[in-house]
């Protein structure tokens, strides 16, 4: 640390500039990864409808993580998890499975992020680092009543370390005010690899753009009198936007998330029965 910075040149080595690919041969884009998941696991009114019936909730993760491929961990923005948790939680989950965690709510409610440095030194000593492979972006979700301010993001993106013990880490940011529908955001976020969420909210912008080298998408619109939250021409929908950002060499994290989160579980497994 280094006057109250999180160091992205000792702790986490500095990032490499993209090589151009001006007077080389353009080798083929490898085909990207699409997860899907919901967030959390615990929930009281998935049990007897997505998890069976006497399911211990102590198995509640073995048996979610077997039945998609990611899941948002919305607990630590409310605080810190105890490393034996983050042990605990790799050694459930499977190969090839991944957690999204989502930022501290203490790194992006102050009302500078550009301050947040003391807040991130605390949320990166938590100990995720623990999950290995198995962990996904790390997500920071901005209030909505945030303003694009360039400065203020601009010094928040610079604390956001490249790497946590050797592991390269991914960043996404959801911004909530459509001031954010900026190219100089946009500018930002490409210059370190950060994914805006694609948001699908009846109470948010959606901000449909390419800035990183996967998208994570968070859709919020489920409803309650449909059995799979969503209906058929909109999950044909996202799978199509899934595939887009597959062909076109990106992974994709799509997230169930809110509206009416007892479907959650259903819209997952009929979207992935899509991508199969």
């Amino acid at each position: 640390m280094e006057n109250g910075k999180p160091s992205r040149t000792i702790s986490f080595p500095a990032r490499r500039p993209r090589p151009s690919n001006a007077g080389s041969v353009v080798a083929p884009v490898s085909e990207g990864q699409i997860r899907i998941g919901i967030g959390g696991w615990t929930y009281a009114p998935w049990r007897g409808v997505f998890y069976p019936d006497k399911l211990p909730q102590a198995k509640e993760l073995e048996y979610a993580s077997r039945a998609m491929t990611a899941i948002e961990i919305n607990a630590t923005f409310y605080g810190r998890q105890k490393p034996k948790s983050w042990e605990n939680w790799e050694s459930v989950a499977p190969d090839g499975f991944q957690f999204a965690v989502k930022g501290s709510r203490y790194c992006v409610m102050k009302s500078k992020l550009a301050e947040a440095a003391e807040g991130l030194n605390g949320f990166f000593a938590q100990g995720f680092s623990a999950l290995g492979p198995k962990l996904g972006p790390i997500l920071w979700q901005f209030t909505p009543y945030r303003r694009f301010d360039r400065d203020d993001i601009a010094g928040f993106i610079d604390l956001l370390p490249d790497q946590l013990d050797g592991m390269k880490l991914r960043h996404v940011i959801e911004p909530r005010h459509k001031s954010f529908d900026d190219d100089r955001f946009f500018e930002l976020c490409r210059a370190r690899n950060i994914a805006v969420v694609f948001e699908d909210s009846d109470d948010y912008p959606c901000i449909d753009v390419d800035t990183a080298d996967f998208a994570y998408a968070r859709l919020q619109r489920m409803n309650e009198a449909v059995e799979t939250g969503y209906d058929d021409v909109a999950l044909d929908g996202y799978a199509t936007r899934a595939r887009k950002w597959q062909k076109d060499g990106r992974d994709a994290y799509i997230f169930m998330i809110n509206g009416a989160k007892v479907r959650a579980p259903a819209a997952a497994l009929a979207l992935q029965e899509r991508l199969r």
